[in-house]
């Protein structure tokens, strides 16, 4: 009986210290002043409006397979919202998925991409989203039952599936196509729609951008790698001007939830819808993922 106990504590202790909450070195966020008026580009790549609404009050649900997620209050109101939080502490929540009380985020909240942000834009964001009208609309919770219930596992999770490594190496891209990879693996989240998932409800990178099953239940995620299934027959012009207007090649319109990503990339600067082009056309062609 104690050699079960002493076996239940060592397994318990190393359960506990793999699963615990990790965070950035204060170290690593810049001694600047913060700019707003890059804030609010980083604002509108990451889509935040998208979740947590026009005035940052939240609540827009997103119904999985491991439960019905709502998105929080991010206004700057100090209690219902984000507007006692440091500039760290918006970066551990974006970057490492961690909240200022020292809990694991679900990762409905992609900071499975955002973990390659740039720190300095996560403080510009923050000085722009203090900004905002407080707004006094409490967070709902989250409906999730056992054992996805149990934040303490997602720990677990991230060690598997927490990558801050680029998925395309700088070298496999020029210029252009090395901001467009920091719009589309990190700031614009793409992949965390056009990518694939395995079991766990990770990205399957090895089919990258590849399409997949719309999460909402309906249809399917389109393959946006230059794949024939995918943009092969799109020019990066055409790229481009799809993000700005909403217009298809084929003179179609965007649809679905891919009409407010479209409404936030077009109010991004040209070179970053070119970027964002030249690095779809530069990635590897994958056929459609089923």
């Amino acid at each position: 009986m104690r050699k079960l106990l002493l076996w239940i504590v060592v397994l318990g202790g190393i359960g506990w210290a793999l699963t615990r909450p990790t965070t950035l070195d204060p170290d690593r966020l810049p001694a600047r002043a913060p700019d707003p008026v890059n804030g609010e580009r980083v604002f509108h790549a990451a889509g935040c409006g998208s979740c947590h609404g026009e005035d940052l009050s939240g609540g827009v649900e997103f119904h999985t397979a491991f439960g019905t997620f709502r998105a929080p209050n991010i206004s700057p109101d100090p209690k219902a919202g984000i507007g006692g939080w440091s500039d760290l502490d918006l970066a551990n929540a974006m970057m490492r998925g961690v909240s200022p009380s020292g809990e694991h985020y679900y990762p409905v909240f992609p900071y499975t991409s955002y973990t390659r942000m740039d720190p300095g834009d996560v403080i510009d964001l923050k000085a722009y989203l203090d900004g905002f009208e407080p707004r006094p609309d409490r967070s709902q919770p989250h409906d999730v039952s056992f054992p996805f219930s149990v934040r303490r596992g997602i720990g677990l999770w991230k060690k598997f599936n927490l990558k801050q490594r680029p998925v395309m190496a700088a070298d496999e891209l020029d210029g252009p196509a090395r901001r467009g990879r920091y719009l589309v693996e990190s700031l614009g989240h793409c992949g965390e729609c056009h990518t694939p998932r395995g079991p766990t409800g990770g990205m399957d990178l090895d089919r990258w951008l590849a399409g997949g099953p719309n999460p909402d239940g309906e249809g399917r995620i389109p393959n946006i790698t230059p794949h024939e299934d995918g943009l092969a027959k799109w020019s990066s012009k055409d790229i481009a001007y799809y993000l700005q207007t909403g217009f298809t090649p084929d003179f179609d319109t965007v649809g679905g939830t891919m009409v407010k990503v479209q409404e936030n990339f077009s109010r991004l600067p040209t070179a970053d819808l070119q970027a964002v082009a030249a690095y779809l056309k530069a990635i590897p062609a994958r056929e459609d993922s089923r």
